[in-house]
């Protein structure tokens, strides 16, 4: 069994690599970008030197893929990725979002019309100081805008050479495959992790497909971890933490998993990383898969 600690400094690549779109290779443990801003992800953080410490230490950690939103902070998260990692090193891939509103903290309101998405894209090529945004992803389908309107504008903004791939968050199976009908759709960015499997059809369409799946909450336990419990038991044994070894258990679960966790603190971020390294043996892996059912 091998342990979540180590004398030398953890290192993301030991998370595998995933191509997304064929094209994009990425260290399969990445770093959402939502925690580096204030309560109810509204306005600055409290610490943003500590902030771009974080998304610095990232870099330093070999995580080479991190994943932000314009409705982050509004633009907060997408303005300290830049002040803290522009010029960006040569294999670092941003994707960003757009299709949800704010109007205040915790508020979050679809929208997703053709002329706001370009907007919005425009924004976030000169808030993130680049000249094509490497995977642009729809936040959430707007059910007052026809899809084919939202993934439309996209698709023109991909030809103009301003947005590289094109993503999907929170959509069903059906949803994805009409999607593909009008793009190409290289990944999908659904609420997974190990107490809460509600996508698990859409991660196998991923799997299916070859489409990477960034599972949103990646370190969600619900009541595994009590005292006790399978995830308790299996982090005494790895002496880790249940974070740690539900990371581990996303990783091991599919190879088009690409498990985003957050923080603003660089001790919690060094120990998600440290996930990367831990091996679950088959009967900790089928343990928890069952519990977590």
């Amino acid at each position: 069994m091998s342990s979540a600690t180590s004398t030398s400094q953890p290192s993301a690549i030991a998370s595998g690599t995933f191509r997304l779109g064929g094209d994009l290779t990425v260290n399969r443990l990445g770093y959402g970008a939502m925690q580096i801003t204030g309560p109810g992800v509204w306005g600055p953080p409290a610490d943003p030197d500590g902030a771009v410490q974080v998304l610095r230490r990232s870099v330093e950690l070999g995580v080479n893929f991190i994943d932000t939103a314009d409705s982050y902070g509004p633009y907060v998260s997408e303005e300290l990725i830049a002040k803290a990692l522009h010029p960006y090193p040569e294999d670092l891939v941003i994707a960003t979002k757009a299709g949800l509103l704010r109007t205040g903290p915790s508020v979050w309101v679809p929208l997703a019309r053709g002329a706001y998405l370009r907007q919005e894209v425009e924004m976030s090529l000169r808030r993130l100081k680049v000249e094509r945004i490497d995977l642009f992803q729809l936040h959430r389908i707007d059910p007052r805008t026809p899809v084919e309107e939202s993934l439309g504008e996209l698709k023109k903004l991909q030809e103009e050479g301003k947005i590289r791939h094109i993503g999907l968050s929170e959509v069903t199976v059906d949803q994805l495959e009409q999607a593909r009908s009008i793009v190409d759709v290289v990944s999908v960015q659904n609420r997974y992790n190990l107490a809460d499997r509600a996508s698990e059809d859409v991660l196998e369409y991923a799997e299916r497909e070859g489409l990477g799946f960034i599972p949103w909450f990646p370190v969600g336990t619900g009541s595994l971890a009590r005292p006790g419990g399978p995830l308790d038991a299996a982090s005494s044994s790895h002496g880790a933490t249940p974070a740690q070894l539900a990371l581990a258990w996303l990783l091991r679960r599919s190879p088009v998993m690409l498990p985003i966790p957050g923080t603003k603190s660089v001790s919690h971020l060094e120990e998600n990383v440290a996930a990367a390294e831990i091996t679950l043996t088959d009967e900790e892996f089928e343990t928890l898969e069952a519990a977590g059912r």
